[in-house]
């Protein structure tokens, strides 16, 4: 595991596309990209528009969504459209929308085997770009939702009771498979949940994925950082 820190949320966005842009050319052979919604990768999206890399041969793709129409101002792939699909050759593969969230899910997943390289457990997400909330759940997955135990599936329709709504998201067997997975904090809130992960013992979604995924990379701001007993700044 690395971890890198930043000085501004700017420069975070900054390195996340030096990252990206990186492990494209260092691994062609797997040019697909899970991509989260949220205003931190936001910045970072529409750092990589400029970016040089094989967009035409990159598939882009959801690891969440929220239960709600394409045009709706809460819908991640809206977001996805107007920082980065829409300004780049890449395939671009938004969640369906469906009145019935598991249809939606069992139609994701399916198009997922169709763009995702099959490894040895199942499907295998090149990069995959994740964030953490304040309570630990990355992607779309919370504590003591039924998603989080879910051991075969790659993408479900999730019940989140503390939100009162469905979620869509990749499964902890499909997140933990992919070659490299880079997790992007910012901002002083995310400092206690960032330590916690870090330096602390908790057993979060976001805590469960950065132990077992294969290559990790956390990127923070400094105030995400500030509770952290790393190193000086790079």
């Amino acid at each position: 595991m690395r971890i890198r820190v930043f000085s501004d949320g700017e420069k975070l966005a900054s390195g996340a596309t030096e990252e990206i842009v990186g492990w494209l050319r260092f691994d062609p052979s797997h040019p697909n990209i899970g991509l989260s919604g949220g205003r931190t990768p936001r910045r970072t999206y529409q750092h990589l528009r400029t970016a040089s890399v094989p967009w035409r041969q990159t598939h882009l793709w959801m690891v969440d969504e929220r239960h709600v129409p394409p045009g709706d101002p809460e819908n991640s792939g809206r977001m996805v459209r107007e920082a980065l699909a829409d300004h780049v050759p890449a395939t671009f593969h938004p969640v369906p929308w469906h009145d019935d969230p598991n249809q939606a899910a069992a139609v994701y997943q399916e198009e997922l085997r169709t763009i995702l390289p099959a490894g040895p457990g199942g499907l295998q997400p090149g990069l995959v770009l994740l964030g953490v909330g304040n309570d630990g759940h990355t992607a779309s997955l919370f504590a003591g939702t039924k998603a989080i135990e879910e051991g075969h599936r790659g993408f479900v329709a999730n019940r989140v009771h503390s939100l009162a709504s469905w979620r869509l998201t990749a499964t902890l067997p499909l997140l933990v498979a992919a070659r490299r997975t880079i997790f992007l904090a910012a901002g002083s809130e995310k400092a206690e949940i960032v330590a916690r992960i870090l330096e602390g013992n908790t057993d979060c979604p976001a805590a469960r994925v950065s132990r077992s995924a294969r290559d990790v990379v956390w990127l923070l701001d400094r105030e995400a950082a500030s509770l952290l007993s790393l190193s000086e700044l790079r």
